[in-house]
């Protein structure tokens, strides 16, 4: 393994699966895999799903490691919610454009600035800034927990604006957003989407709320990586296209074959510019070195974990209910004393 977190030497002759299959086992590991990983690592993974509701799972079970084949702040959150369990990433360098664009120092000078406003800010950024938030939120819980906040009281949301502006929109709530954006929906083209539109004029769009507002216009449905999945699964008509990194589509594809799903196209036309190069970095050689070295592994300072644990913990308590709905539902989950 190399100081970035790559393989290195030669895996020549290494039955890859195999090793990793032998080396789950021995480590008595468990392999999550969110829903934009490659399909061979979502095939090997023991649950595949959104970022939370990983992290979740993972804690309730009697693993000793968690290997999390998704982005650095997903496993940050398993670490925050299983500190006891070792968790590897394969690739360190496996980040997040949402989370780049929120350095923890520039928040803080944020929140200082507006020490009227309460910060609900999106699972997607740092540990760092997660234990500078008052409130943690999903996709498919922002909406929930912000009807629980009084109407006069001041908000942050970040770091994702097109998130923020969606449910302020859908809310008719005024928060501060912050400037922050994904760049794989970013890279969603309204004129490409349009023309595709007319020639599948009876396809709804699926789309995630982190697209910007000139994509989200033209959607039948938003929600989150799992809401879209579940939304695929029960629509009755053969074909949908979906606006949210493509990869989601071979789970699509493994639950209901029979039906044709489009991956919504970037301004090049088609849909490989929307492939999150961060999620990329995860590969099956990496995921194999992770296991067998244990590196590179998410080390967290117990306070940094303990006051990012609180403002996890408060989006767990205000929803809860949410069951159904993605990433959020029961769980047997308790706050730590």
């Amino acid at each position: 393994m190399d100081a970035r977190g790559g393989v290195g030497g030669s895996l020549a002759g290494v039955d890859v699966v195999e090793e990793i299959k032998r080396l789950k086992t021995e480590r008595n590991a468990i392999i999550l895999a969110h829903y934009y990983q490659k399909p061979e690592i979502q095939d090997i993974a023991d649950f595949v799903g959104d970022s939370l509701e990983l992290s979740r799972k993972a804690a309730e079970t009697d693993a000793d490691v968690i290997a999390f084949c998704g982005v650095k702040f997903m496993a940050e959150t398993a670490k925050i919610l299983s500190p006891e369990k070792i968790v590897v990433l394969p690739d360190m360098d496996a980040g997040c454009s949402l989370e780049d664009s929120c350095p923890p120092d520039k928040f803080k000078a944020f929140r200082d600035e507006h020490p009227d406003h309460i910060a609900l800010t999106y699972i997607n950024c740092s540990a760092e800034v997660k234990a500078l938030s008052d409130i943690i939120v999903t996709s498919s819980s922002a909406e929930h927990i912000l009807s629980q906040i009084p109407l006069d009281q001041k908000i942050i949301f970040g770091p994702d604006k097109h998130l923020g502006g969606y449910i302020a929109k859908k809310t008719g709530r005024d928060m501060l957003l912050w400037p922050g954006v994904c760049i794989v929906h970013e890279a969603f083209s309204e004129t490409e989407l349009l023309k595709l539109k007319t020639q599948h004029p009876d396809a709804p769009v699926a789309a995630h709320p982190e697209c910007p507002a000139y994509i989200l216009d033209h959607a039948d449905m938003v929600g989150s990586t799992s809401a879209i999945l579940k939304y695929a699964k029960e629509f009755e008509g053969d074909t949908i296209i979906i606006a949210t990194e493509p990869h989601i589509i071979h789970q699509m594809e493994k639950a209901v074959p029979e039906k044709n799903f489009i991956g919504a196209p970037g301004a090049d036309g088609n849909c490989n510019c929307n492939i999150c190069p961060y999620m990329a970095l995860n590969t099956m050689e990496k995921l194999y070195v992770a296991l067998r070295d244990l590196e590179p592994r998410i080390e967290m300072d117990e306070d940094l974990r303990l006051q990012a644990r609180k403002s996890i913990d408060k989006m767990m308590e205000m929803a809860s209910t949410t069951v159904g709905q993605g990433d959020l539902g029961p769980t047997d989950l308790a706050h730590e004393d």
